[in-house]
């Protein structure tokens, strides 16, 4: 596979690169010290192009593939995952519309996501529903021509700033097969009975707005219906398809800003009348981790490029999706053993690179999940 990227697709990592160092750097700190962000960041990034770059051009997408969007994702987490969260994650949920969605409800939502008026989310957890999606117990029965709506989830972005919000209810209890028993909903959050409650004490992402969510007999349209009716759950595989590869991205982001942060501490840093960087333990630590990075970055790569065209290779994006987020996580580690106790404190940006890698091998299917997709696939 040639891996060579097109004179636009470095154009468009260039202009990330540019952007997140312009918006970035003095207000990283602020914003995970203050678990806030500010919007007119997301707006400009708007303006610019940089959000829902996947999105087709007749709906005011720039139509790439979702191979430029993780390629942006990786340049705005190697400057910092918390911003870079922030933003990329205004469009999550649109994916499902535009798989599944109707014609009016794109219209409705996807021009609004790329010009900066609107922002969306997608509700899946619950308090006692994490990986095992299928137990998800929120409710919705049809009342005439309306979806009443009664629940909670947990762990949701964009919770109390989005404008619409993709509820994975149950809707057909009584189906003998357990996936066939969700659907999608759109519930717009102005709704009567939507409430969201920022969830605050992260250990990292903190400028990611992060919410708990509680439904009471919310009533929206019959027509708010994502797709077909009890096949929420087989949407929800195949959206994690394309977001699990925004996390790889997200992996290979925090590993490489990681790794610099490593490299440039030890070429200053003295150590018994010597670089720290003259010592071999450390040179083996910046030569492993560089060699994850590039592994992680390949299979994202490989397994984005094929989505793009059409071919979901389930064991190859769990694949991606782990390596690049134990390769974050790795990283990290290195990379504060290497500041030593200097890292330990704030003053250093490697500390709140720690606590931002850990998500990556947590949220959208954990390590483990991913781990037993990528056996299924090779022992059925």
């Amino acid at each position: 596979m040639d891996f060579t990227l097109s004179k636009e697709q470095q154009d468009i990592i260039k202009a990330a690169r540019e952007f997140a160092l312009g918006e970035f750097v003095e207000r990283a700190q602020e914003f995970d010290r203050e678990e806030k962000f500010d919007l007119s960041i997301w707006k400009k990034a708007c303006e610019l192009g940089f959000i829902g770059v996947f999105i087709d051009e007749q709906y005011g997408g720039a139509g790439y593939g979702f191979f430029e969007h993780c390629l942006i994702t990786e340049e705005f987490w190697a400057v910092d995952p918390g911003i870079g969260q922030a933003l990329t994650s205004t469009t999550f949920g649109s994916e499902l519309i535009i798989m599944y969605g109707t014609e009016e409800q794109k219209r409705m939502i996807l021009p609004e996501l790329v010009s900066g008026r609107a922002i969306i989310g997608t509700a899946i957890t619950e308090p006692d529903a994490g990986s095992d999606t299928a137990s998800a117990s929120t409710r919705a029965v049809l009342d005439g021509d309306h979806w009443v709506i009664n629940g909670s989830k947990m762990f949701i972005t964009n919770g109390t700033i989005a404008k619409w919000i993709i509820v994975f209810c149950l809707t057909d209890p009584d189906n003998p097969s357990r996936h066939g028993r969700h659907s999608f909903i759109i519930v717009d959050t102005s709704t009567p009975g939507y409430e969201a409650n920022k969830l605050t004490g992260k250990l990292g992402i903190r400028a990611s707005n992060t919410t708990e969510i509680s439904l009471s007999d919310v009533r929206v349209p019959e027509n708010n219906l994502v797709g077909e009716r009890g096949k929420g759950f087989y949407q929800l595989m195949e959206f994690f398809n394309r977001t699990r590869l925004h996390v790889a991205a997200q992996g290979v982001g925090v590993a490489r800003a990681s790794l610099d942060e490593a490299i440039k501490y030890a070429k200053k840093r003295q150590q018994f009348g010597s670089s720290l960087s003259s010592f071999q333990a450390i040179q083996f630590k910046i030569a492993e981790m560089a060699t994850r990075i590039k592994a992680a970055r390949n299979l994202y790569y490989e397994a984005a490029s094929l989505a793009d065209k059409g071919i979901i290779d389930h064991a190859l994006i769990a694949m991606a999706k782990w390596f690049a987020g134990e390769t974050g996580v790795f990283c990290a580690n290195e990379a504060l053993q290497i500041h030593g106790g200097y890292g330990y404190f704030d003053e250093y940006r490697i500390q709140r690179l720690y606590r931002d890698a850990k998500i990556v091998e947590i949220y959208e299917g954990t390590k483990e999940i991913e781990k037993t997709i990528i056996a299924k696939a090779l022992l059925k």
